[in-house]
């Protein structure tokens, strides 16, 4: 008999937040007006036990990694790079942003962050940061899914799975 075994491990520490502001564009015509939020971030990996430390992954690497990510985001406007119905230029020391073709904003380069999701939900945000923590997390290896979820307001969250390992963890007899 074959027995399948995995683990997940949870982290949603106080620290990982993020203040930005942010818009979205919605189907049709309508853009909202610029406002922002207090995010908080979670993180769940699943995954198999490394061999000698007995973990999935360190919680003070995957911890430092959020942190980071969280900061790089922190007290920014949240421009989204491959929205459609958005235009998003570097003019020097400013960021524009053109919402079908008429003006709409300017930034300081400073404040943004631009960021390579087509709308600034947190939906993209989720799928962003667990994209990001994909990348630059050590021995993701056994890791067999990423999950994220970027609340904007209590009660109000999207959650994204990032499948890496579709077949599942190491069978073991």
């Amino acid at each position: 008999m074959t027995q399948h075994t995995s683990y997940r491990v949870h982290v949603s520490k106080d620290y990982l937040v993020f203040s930005s502001a942010h818009f979205i564009t919605f189907a049709g015509h309508r853009c909202e007006s610029l406002h922002g939020h207090n995010y908080r971030v979670a993180v769940t990996l699943d995954g198999d036990l490394d061999p000698e430390g007995w973990y999935v992954v360190d919680f003070s690497v995957l911890k430092k990694v959020m942190r980071r990510l969280c900061d790089e985001i922190d007290h920014r406007v949240l421009l989204p790079l491959t929205n459609p119905k958005l235009a998003v230029a570097e003019h020097g020391d400013a960021i524009s942003v053109a919402y079908q073709g008429a003006p709409r904003y300017v930034f300081p380069r400073h404040d943004c962050a631009l960021l390579p999701v087509p709308n600034t939900t947190v939906e993209m945000l989720a799928q962003y940061l667990a994209g990001r923590l994909r990348t630059e997390l050590p021995d993701v290896a056994r890791v067999a899914a990423i999950e994220v979820e970027v609340e904007e307001s209590f009660g109000q969250s999207a959650v994204y799975r990032d499948q890496l390992n579709p077949a599942g963890p190491t069978e073991t007899r």
